[in-house]
């Protein structure tokens, strides 16, 4: 499984990242490495529950982050 991040800087100065593949997954920190880290660390709680939870196992073998 490939999560594609996206990570831009808001007119606040804050920079936000987003998990494309992962509706809702997102995360603002005050710079883009701390943005990336923690949208990062989201998808995989998201996958863990999905895991946990017996949901698209089979789909899980590996995990790759891109556009980073």
């Amino acid at each position: 499984m490939d999560f594609t991040i996206e990570c831009e800087q808001e007119e606040d100065g804050r920079w936000l990242a987003e998990v494309m593949e992962i509706p809702g997954a997102l995360a603002y920190g005050d710079r883009p490495d701390e943005a990336i880290a923690r949208v990062k660390a989201l998808a995989l709680r998201v996958v863990a529950d999905r895991l946990e939870h017996g949901e698209a196992a089979s789909e899980i073998a590996n995990i790759s982050f891109a556009g980073v």
